[in-house]
């Protein structure tokens, strides 16, 4: 059985943010999205006001935003995949000995959370013809063991040393930082095995190529990349809005990238699919931390399901910081409609949830 070597796909490969400025800049009507080497234009959508809506807006209520009349059901959609899901990371994760650093895996992989990445990682399979749950469940729960590492280490005190995390405490309060720490390094492992072990039917260059991906979206070019800059920035005067991006590119945005770009070639999608579906997830991540930076500013501990207002008291440089909160929002409606944007080839009943995902990232509450 041949192993491929893959080559590394040039739209990873993200510049210094002060090499060249020009492709970062912010600008109406346009969006550079990562790795490109220019702005992509587009027709401004209507302006919706970002998180301005009612409190009580609900999923239901804007399920339809993203294909006009169309009677795909978002909610039944998420929570079906959500069952799913979850199911899969239960078994993937079972109890043994050593009992407390797999009962701290379990608390933190289990305790809820919105699932974005493996339901994104499944609905680019499925948008793909002959791609299926069945090929990208492997990947799918791979990213939301990484994401969950990323979590437990983040909230740590020598990181951004947080109490609760999805309404509860955070791991390092429930078991010590020690084992906190643990288990975010063994659940950082057991994603790469759990892919490499459960990925059957999955031609060997796919997954030999979904391990490249997420292992480049997870390391020094990745989500560390992101972290270590942002820990660089706390505090510090003059950060510029090439700089946020950079962070958030790599921090939150390059393990949902993985997770759309590994679902698609789980599917088998040709290069010029694995490049749409690539740049639907670069845009959806940055947007992703655009309204995160402003629900830490507009909502409460209790809705948010963790600490509200972490970054004002870290003096940490946020969109709403940088563009006003107003300007934040707006932002956020460019990158929606780029997302968008991305997926027309593929049709709109293909890529109805992926289309319907994007508006429900951008209308959230927590």
């Amino acid at each position: 059985m041949a192993v491929l070597c893959c080559s590394h796909h040039p739209s990873t490969q993200l510049r210094n943010p002060h090499e060249s400025s020009s492709h970062h800049k912010f600008a109406k009507g346009m969006v550079a999205f990562p790795g490109s080497s220019r702005p992509m234009k587009f027709s401004p959508p209507p302006r919706w006001r970002m998180l301005a809506t009612p409190a009580s807006r609900t999923l239901q209520d804007v399920k339809n935003s993203s294909t006009g009349e169309s009677s795909f059901d978002l909610q039944s959609y998420l929570q079906f995949k959500g069952v799913a899901v979850n199911a899969a990371l239960d078994e993937a994760l079972p109890m043994r000995y050593p009992d407390k650093i797999h009962e701290a895996m379990r608390y933190s992989l289990l305790a809820g959370g919105k699932r974005v990445r493996p339901i994104l990682c499944i609905a680019a399979s499925e948008m793909i013809p002959g791609g299926t749950q069945e090929a990208a469940m492997p990947s799918a729960i791979a990213m939301e063991m990484i994401h969950t590492m990323s979590l437990i280490h983040d909230d740590l005190p020598c990181m951004d040393n947080d109490d609760l995390r999805r309404g509860k405490p955070t791991c390092h309060k429930a078991f010590g930082e020690d084992t906190a720490v643990l288990a975010g390094d063994a659940m950082l492992s057991l994603a790469f095995e759990h892919i490499a072990r459960c990925s059957a039917g999955v031609p060997a260059e796919r997954v030999v190529r979904i391990v490249s991906e997420l292992g480049s979206a997870v390391g020094s070019q990745g989500l560390v990349a992101g972290q270590i800059v942002d820990i660089a920035c706390e505090g510090k005067e003059g950060v510029d809005l090439d700089t946020l991006r950079y962070i958030h590119i790599h921090k939150t945005g390059k393990l949902l990238e993985a997770a759309g770009v590994c679902g698609a070639i789980a599917g088998g999608a040709s290069e010029e699919e694995v490049g749409r579906v690539r740049s639907y997830s670069q845009a959806v991540g940055l947007l992703f931390q655009v309204v995160d930076d402003i629900l830490d500013v507009t909502k409460s501990s209790q809705e948010l399901g963790k600490t509200a207002g972490k970054d004002l008291i870290s003096d940490k440089t946020t969109y709403p910081k940088l563009l006003g909160l107003q300007g934040a929002r707006d932002y956020a409606e460019e990158l929606l409609a780029g997302a968008k944007q991305q997926l027309a080839a593929f049709g709109e009943s293909r890529a109805a949830p992926l289309l319907a995902l994007a508006d429900y990232i951008a209308y959230r509450q927590n």
